[in-house]
C-alpha cells in the first residue's frame, strides 16, 4: 500500500467525525478525504434531539454541521449507510460492510456509541423507544401526544430532558431512577436535589431507588412492573440509561481499549496512524490522571478539531477544560472543570433563585465549578470560572462565597 497516495479516512460521521472533516479542509488539506457513517444523514449535533427536535422547534437542518451539498462542495466523500466491517492496522486498510477494502494514510475513529439497552425489556416491543439518533428522535416525537402515559427509565440527562419535553407536550410522565438521586454519577447532591424538586413541581412522578422486574404486554408494553410489585400502566416507555461506546471495531483490530478507545496526549491510539475522538475516545485529562470518556457536545467539538490537526502531522497535546450544560424547563445547569462528587469548597447564591458552587484543590486553586439558574443566567459566571481555572491562581474561599464580590474582580486580582 502506497500511503503517500492513500486518503485520510474518518470512521464515524457524527459530531466529532464531521467536525474533524470540516477542520481538515479549513486547514488547507486538499487530498482525498473519506467520511464513513452508519446513518444516512450528514453530520449533526446531538443535544437538540432531546429538546428542540422533540418540541418541534427545530429540524435536522437546524443542527447539522453541514449538508450533503456542502460535503460535495468540499470534496468530502461521504459514505453513508455503509459501516466499516473490519480494520487492518498492519496493512493500513479497512473493509466496508459491502466488502470493499479501502487503504488509508491516517485514520480517525469517531465511532461514538449506541443507546444502552435494558435487559429486562424485549427488543421487539413496538412502544419501547431509545434516543440516540435523529431517526429515533423522530419516532419518539411522533409518539408524544397530549394524554400519553409515558414511563421514562433513567434519571440522567437524556431521561430528564425527555421528561421535561413530554410534560410540556401534555404527557403524563413517570420517571424511574435506580439510584438514590438524579444524575448522581455526574452531579453534586445539591444540583440533584433542585432537579428533583423542579421535575416534581412540573408534575413528573419521579421514583428513586426503584428497579424494573418485568414489562407486561406482547406486541406493546401495557404496564411496567417494579420489583416491589407496583404496576405502572403506560402507553410508551423511553429508556435513557446511558450510552454503550462502539469499541468493537477497535478491539477486534487489537487496539488498546478500556471503556473506550485509549489514546495518548495527542489523541493517538495504540496503533500507528490511528487516532480517536468524541464519545468513544478514552483519554487522560492530565498526564498521570485516570482514563475517562466525556459524552458532551463540548468534547466532541474540541476533540474533532484537535484530532484533525494531529492527522495533518501536528504533535499537539489535547489540553482542554471540560464542561457541559443541560436545559430543564426554564432553568439551566452548567459545569466547568472537574467537579468532585463531594461537598463544594464554597458556594454563593445568584439573583433569581440560582447558585454557584466552587471546588478548590489543596492549594486553593479552582478545579471546577457548577451552577443553576433561570434560563442562561449563569453562563457568564461559568465562563469567568473557566478563566479562573485556566489562570490557576490561589483564591480566597471567603471571596468566592461572597455574592457581593464579582468573579471578575477575583480574575483581576
Amino acid at each position: 500500500m502506497n500511503s503517500a497516495n492513500a486518503p485520510l479516512v474518518i470512521v464515524g460521521a457524527g459530531h466529532a467525525g464531521g467536525r474533524a472533516a470540516l477542520t481538515l479542509r479549513d486547514q488547507g488539506y486538499r487530498g482525498r478525504l473519506i467520511l464513513i457513517g452508519d446513518e444516512p444523514h450528514a453530520p449533526y449535533e446531538r443535544p437538540p434531539l432531546s429538546k428542540g427536535l422533540l418540541q418541534g422547534t427545530v429540524d435536522l437542518a437546524g443542527y447539522s454541521l453541514c449538508d450533503s451539498a456542502r460535503l460535495a462542495e468540499l470534496d468530502i466523500e461521504h459514505l453513508a449507510d455503509n459501516p466499516v466491517h473490519r480494520l487492518d492496522p498492519q496493512q493500513h486498510r479497512l473493509q466496508l460492510a459491502d466488502g470493499r477494502w479501502l487503504d488509508y494514510a491516517r485514520l480517525l475513529l469517531a465511532t461514538g456509541g449506541r443507546a444502552r439497552r435494558l435487559p429486562s425489556v424485549p427488543e421487539d416491543l413496538l412502544n419501547v423507544l431509545y434516543l440516540r439518533t435523529h431517526d429515533e428522535a423522530l419516532a419518539l416525537r411522533a409518539s408524544l401526544r397530549p394524554g400519553t402515559r409515558l414511563v421514562v427509565v433513567g434519571g440522567g440527562f437524556i431521561g430528564l430532558e425527555v421528561a421535561a419535553t413530554a410534560r410540556a407536550l401534555g404527557c403524563t410522565v413517570t420517571l424511574l431512577e435506580a439510584g438514590p438521586r438524579l444524575a448522581g454519577r455526574v452531579l453534586p447532591e445539591r444540583l440533584s436535589g433542585v432537579l428533583l424538586d423542579l421535575h416534581r413541581s412540573q408534575g413528573v412522578d419521579v421514583r428513586l431507588n426503584v428497579a424494573i422486574e418485568a414489562v407486561q404486554g406482547t406486541r406493546c408494553v401495557e404496564s411496567v412492573q417494579l420489583v416491589d410489585g407496583q404496576l405502572l400502566p403506560c402507553d410508551l416507555v423511553v429508556v435513557g440509561i446511558g450510552m454503550q461506546p462502539n469499541i468493537e471495531l477497535a478491539a477486534a483490530a487489537g487496539l488498546d481499549v478500556g471503556q473506550g478507545i485509549r489514546v495518548d496526549a495527542h489523541l493517538r491510539s495504540s496503533a500507528p496512524d490511528i487516532f480517536a475522538a468524541g464519545d468513544v475516545c478514552e483519554f487522560r485529562l492530565h498526564p498521570h490522571g485516570v482514563f475517562q470518556r466525556q459524552e458532551t457536545w463540548r468534547n466532541a467539538e474540541a476533540q474533532g478539531r484537535h484530532a484533525a490537526l494531529n492527522l495533518l502531522g501536528g504533535e499537539l497535546p489535547f489540553e482542554v477544560i471540560p464542561g457541559f450544560w443541560s436545559d430543564q424547563y426554564d432553568w439551566g445547569l452548567q459545569t466547568v472543570g472537574v467537579i468532585a462528587n463531594t461537598q463544594p469548597t464554597a458556594s454563593r447564591d445568584t439573583p433569581g433563585g440560582g447558585f454557584l458552587m466552587f471546588y478548590l484543590d489543596a492549594e486553593q486553586r479552582l478545579q471546577g465549578a457548577c451552577g443553576w439558574g433561570q434560563g442562561n443566567s449563569i453562563a457568564r459566571d461559568i465562563k469567568l470560572c473557566e478563566r479562573l481555572i485556566a489562570h490557576s491562581n490561589p483564591l480566597s474561599v471567603g471571596a468566592l462565597a461572597d455574592a457581593d464580590v464579582p468573579l471578575k474582580q477575583l480574575l483581576r486580582s
